[in-house]
């Protein structure tokens, strides 16, 4: 495309230090020309924070434990950064919706990423959207506040992203007949029930194509990620439950197709690598390069296809129920995963566990209304309330 349609943009990565950031500060890395990093953030992790600030230069730097404040602003003075230090949940929604970042990534995992997602939302910016959670817990309160204050909201789950490449970029969905979203099936994929009561952590984590966190990792594994993803899906691209379909795809090289009322059938392929998603976020509606090698067709062979196992993965089930149930049992089954996942990874909760723990906190708050922010957060704060009881009488039993 001749010429360059976007300017120079000031970049706020809210979750640098995980694998969508990791990724995001590689592309920016090469394009200096095109993106600065304004502001960073991480969860725990100083000493990575610190490097990042010593190779880009951010304005601000944000780390959401209050109690590591002190050592990152010793480790900035030390390494004789300008980068200005700032600590807790306040500092991430303010830099989510400082007037000089244009771009914000939001990459931080799980319901703590809620807030600073819907701040960017309402100040307008460009928001590169990798927490499922936020659209998962308020995706009715996130759409409206983009719409209401002119955000782009531009997906960088790799299947989302797929799926807003094969819609038309005016935004319209006719002629979409259903969305088809692709999973690599996660480490256990053609496993009987029965042979995964005994499944650790470790095994769990050990994805086959992709390289991301242990919460993710553990997500893939159980089909609830999926689930998520047809959550947001709904969300996003505003179709009905009905017209969201998962189907099992284990090469993840198709990452998901949209199917149109006249037989066609539109996909977006590419090597697993999330750089892809981010680079085309970053400089939609044009294209740059991204690190990502070109993908070889004939070094693949072949593409496979299944349906998803619900008998031995029923999370993906559960998304299901709590999407068409609507109002907060989306919030209510997210927040029960968390804890779920949680538990299972500190070794308290069996693999088979999980949507166990989801399904009995689902039955235990049935669904209510709930469309804005502050009735979605305390169904997320009930939901881990019931479900660390619920596992409690699990550990019992």
């Amino acid at each position: 495309m001749a010429g360059n349609l976007n300017p120079l943009r000031r970049i706020a990565l809210l979750g640098a230090t995980g694998s969508i950031g990791t990724s995001a500060l590689d592309v920016i890395a090469r394009h200096p020309d095109r993106f600065r990093l304004h502001s960073v953030s991480a969860n725990a992790n100083v000493g990575q924070l610190l490097d990042i600030c010593q190779r880009f230069r951010p304005r601000v730097a944000v780390i959401a434990d209050p109690a590591r404040y002190a050592e990152l602003r010793d480790g900035l003075r030390d390494r004789k950064l300008a980068t200005e230090a700032r600590a807790d949940a306040a500092a991430l929604t303010e830099i989510a919706e400082a007037g000089e970042a244009d771009t914000v990534i939001a990459a931080i995992v799980g319901a703590a990423g809620v807030s600073s997602t819907l701040a960017a939302a309402r100040a307008g910016k460009r928001l590169l959207l990798a927490n499922k959670e936020s659209v998962v817990l308020a995706g009715q309160v996130l759409m409206r506040a983009a719409a209401e204050h002119g955000a782009q909201v531009l997906p960088i789950d790799s299947e989302h992203n797929a799926i807003f490449q094969c819609l038309p970029q005016d935004g319209s969905r006719g002629g979409v007949r259903r969305l088809l979203l692709t999973a690599s099936g996660g480490p256990f994929r053609g496993r009987s029930r029965q042979s995964l009561e005994e499944i650790t952590p470790d095994e769990a984590c050990a994805h086959p194509n992709w390289v991301m966190g242990r919460k993710i990792s553990v997500d893939s594994a159980t089909l609830m990620n999926k689930g998520l993803e047809v959550i947001e899906a709904h969300h996003l691209f505003a179709l009905a439950a009905e017209q969201i379909e998962v189907v099992v795809h284990p090469q993840s090289v198709i990452h998901s197709l949209v199917d149109y009322v006249d037989g066609s059938v539109l996909a977006q392929l590419g090597n697993p690598d999330m750089r892809t998603a981010l680079a085309y976020g970053l400089s939609w509606p044009e294209r740059i390069d991204s690190g990502v090698a070109p993908l070889d067709l004939a070094a693949l062979a072949r593409f496979d296809f299944e349906a998803p196992d619900l008998r031995s993965f029923p999370c993906l089930a559960l998304a299901y129920s709590a999407l068409r149930a609507g109002g907060s049992a989306p919030a209510v089954l997210n927040a029960a995963n968390e804890v779920a996942v949680a538990a299972f990874l500190a070794g308290r909760l069996a693999f088979l566990g999980i949507p166990a723990l989801i399904e009995a906190t689902l039955s235990a708050l049935p669904a209510e209304p709930a469309d804005d922010l502050e009735v979605l957060m305390h169904c997320d704060e009930q939901a881990r309330r019931m479900a660390a009881e619920l596992l409690t009488r699990m550990g019992e039993a």
